[in-house]
C-alpha cells in the first residue's frame, strides 16, 4: 500500500519526536554516565567526597610549581603550544588573579607576588555542569567533576559557565604538539574541538594511587575524603586557615589553599 507525502512526513516527525524524548528525558545522562573509564573498584581508592588542601607556604621555588605542572601533563597528555591556544590542567598565577574578591591595595609585597596553583574545583554546585548540553561534563557520586570526551560538542558553554577559568578548547589537534614517542598510552590524547581540564586523576584513584601533582608535591598537597573527619584532609583542615577561591559564587569548590 502506497503512503502519501503527508503520511510519510507525519510518521518520520513522531519518530524523531520519540527520539528526542528518549534522550531528553534520560538516555544522554546514562550514556554519560557509562562512558566514565575509570568508575572506583576494589582495588582503587574510594571517598564520598573527594578535596585537595594546598599548602601554598610550602611552595618556595619555581622547581616546587614545576614538579607538580610537569607530573599532571605528563601523565595526561597535555600538549605545549605556546600561545594563547595553550591547553592547561594545572598552572599557577598571581594572588590578584586566584583571589581577587580578597585582594586589596595594602598586600604584604611577599604575599602579592607569591605564585599559586590553579586547577579546576571540583565544586559542589559545579555550573558547568549545568550549562553541558549533552552530559559530556557531570559529576561523579565522589564528588569529581569528570568528562567523557566523546560527547563534548566543542559549544564551550562549559567554559562560559566555569567561574574560574579552568577549562581548555582544542582549537588545533592536540596531537600535533605532543611527542608520540613520550605519550602516555595508558590515558587518552584529545582530539581537536573538545574541550578539556583536570580531572583529579580518576584514572590513578582507580589504580590505588594518589593524582600525579600530590606524588610530586612531596606533601605540600594533601588529598583525601572531605567527608571522613579521621581523613588527612581533615585533620589539615582544622589545623589551618584555609581559603577557597570566589565562595561568594556559591560553587563550595574542592580545593582549599592553606595561606
Amino acid at each position: 500500500m502506497k503512503r502519501s507525502r503527508r503520511q510519510f512526513l507525519k510518521v518520520a516527525s513522531l519518530s524523531v519526536l520519540g527520539l528526542s524524548t528518549h534522550l531528553a528525558t534520560g538516555g544522554i545522562v546514562n550514556a554519560a554516565q557509562q562512558g566514565e573509564q575509570y568508575l572506583p573498584n576494589e582495588h582503587g581508592l574510594k571517598a564520598g567526597r573527594w578535596a585537595m588542601v594546598i599548602d601554598t607556604r610550602a611552595f618556595e621555588t619555581p622547581a616546587d610549581f614545576e614538579a607538580c605542572v610537569t607530573a599532571c601533563h605528563k601523565v595526561h597528555n597535555v600538549p605545549h603550544i605556546p600561545n594563547h591556544q595553550d591547553i592547561k590542567w594545572l598552572w599557577t598565577d598571581k594572588y590578584e588573579h586566584v583571589f581577587p574578591e580578597q585582594s586589596n591595595n595594602h598586600m604584604s609585597e611577599a604575599l602579592e607576588k607569591r605564585d599559586f596553583l590553579v586547577l579546576c574545583n571540583h565544586c559542589e554546585n559545579p555550573p558547568c555542569v549545568r550549562v553541558c548540553p549533552t552530559k559530556a561534563t557531570y559529576k561523579r557520586p565522589d564528588g569529581i567533576v569528570a568528562m567523557d570526551y566523546h560527547r563534548c560538542i566543542g559549544c564551550r558553554f562549559c567554559m562560559a559557565g566555569c567561574p574560574y577559568g579552568a577549562r581548555s578548547f582544542n582549537f588545533s589537534d592536540p596531537r600535533k604538539h605532543l611527542d608520540m614517542a613520550e605519550v602516555n598510552p595508558e590515558f587518552p590524547t584529545r582530539m581537536i574541538g573538545v574541550v578539556e581540564k583536570c580531572n583529579f586523576c580518576v584514572e590513578r584513584l582507580a589504580q590505588g594511587l594518589m593524582p600525579a601533582c600530590v606524588e610530586a608535591a612531596e606533601g605540600k598537597i594533601v588529598f583525601g575524603d572531605l567527608n571522613d573527619p579521621e581523613s588527612e584532609v581533615r585533620k589539615v583542615l582544622a589545623e589551618n586557615f584555609t581559603i577557597r577561591r570566589k565562595p561568594a559564587v556559591g560553587t563550595q569548590p574542592g580545593v582549599y589553599y592553606i595561606i
